[in-house]
């Protein structure tokens, strides 16, 4: 460590960019962690919210939630308890005279099950008739208020805004939380048989009994919505080669470093330094410069976090965020194997007498 830090103060402008180089790595690929754990957030949040375990589908809805139906003779052989919640899900166009148009997802709910009434409520109240819609706090950040009327997509029917909600996202776009009855209006079946979209269950194992439905786990419910899967494993190749990239740089580097201080470790094995204290030092010095480099990556992350726009949708997973830090000291310590090696077998006579 001695002599790590010694070379580490004597080339200065060296290591300095080395570091430079780590610190943009890490800053990068903690912003793309925090936007890919964003964007996957703001496909779920909903679902989230709502403590889902299993959700049952019409068998032939393709593990879609917006073209599932499930029939009233459905829900009620399924025997339902406080523990399960019938939803209707529909995509929709919001409307108010005075504010900008707004696509969302409407939800409808029972205000006697468990979901409507779990519904946490950040300003105004929950929804008390049919005509009356809690929101999801996008609007109020696009200049939606409390008592606003809105109408959705062509309808001539006007609804009022009671209150706002948090986190209440389901595909990338705001929730508004109405009623059953108006769901099957925005479906224009107001007089079919139609019970909702799904039933959510809080319990892993509820069966519906029902061979026309079948019973998904939410994570595979989750996996299946509409281009969840590609974006994350879209942000998981990037960031998993911002990692190769990082290993590639440190080896070259390093390597370079290492040839051209040869004739003084050639020197220093001459005076009876054993190898492995030499290569002790070159990984020294490149965990040292891992550390430092992600230590200063953090600090701009996190100023970077305080200042981005509500609406760019950044969340940060601290446990990933560490794991990703111990996989980059891994690839420091994998890129300082590779000049390390070219010093373990450096023969003294021939680097001096060279």
């Amino acid at each position: 460590m001695y002599l790590a830090l010694k070379e580490i103060r004597h080339e200065k402008l060296r290591y300095s960019l080395i570091t430079g180089m780590i610190v943009l790595i890490t800053y990068l690929i903690f912003i793309l962690s925090g936007l890919a754990t964003g964007l996957a957030g703001e496909n779920t949040q909903a679902i989230d919210s709502w403590n889902a375990k299993s959700v049952v589908l019409n068998r032939d809805a393709n593990v879609n939630l917006s073209q599932s139906t499930i029939t009233t003779d459905q829900i009620d052989n399924a025997n339902l308890t406080k523990n399960q919640a019938v939803i209707g899900q529909s995509p929709v166009v919001v409307k108010s005279h005075d504010r900008e148009k707004e696509s969302a997802q409407f939800v409808g709910l029972k205000n006697n099950e468990y979901i409507a009434k779990d519904l946490s409520v950040a300003n105004g109240r929950k929804a008390r008739t049919s005509h009356e819609v809690v929101v999801d706090q996008q609007f109020k950040q696009d200049g939606y208020k409390l008592g606003d009327k809105v109408k959705f997509n062509s309808a001539t029917t006007r609804y009022t805004i009671v209150g706002f909600t948090k986190n209440a996202k389901l595909n990338v776009a705001p929730v508004v939380y109405g009623s059953l009855s108006t769901w099957k209006d925005l479906r224009n079946m107001p007089g079919a048989k139609l019970a909702g979209s799904a039933i959510v269950s809080k319990t892993a194992n509820f069966k519906s009994h029902n061979k026309e439905l079948k019973t998904y786990s939410d994570s595979y419910f989750v996996s299946k919505l509409p281009g969840y899967a590609a974006q994350n494993t879209t942000f998981g190749f990037m960031i998993g080669f911002l990692m190769i990239i990082s290993l590639v740089i440190i080896a070259v580097f390093l390597y370079i470093l290492t040839i051209q201080a040869l004739p003084t470790y050639a020197v220093l094995r001459a005076q009876g330094i054993p190898a492995a204290t030499l290569v002790r030092t070159i990984i020294s010095q490149s965990l040292i410069l891992m550390a430092l480099g992600i230590v200063i990556g953090t600090g701009l992350t996190l100023i970077t976090a305080n200042m981005i726009p509500f609406g760019v949708p950044i969340s940060f997973n601290v446990p990933m965020l560490a794991m990703i830090s111990v996989g980059l000291l891994l690839m420091g310590i994998i890129g300082a194997a590779i000049p390390a090696r070219k010093i373990a077998v450096v023969d003294p006579v021939q680097v001096i007498g060279g």
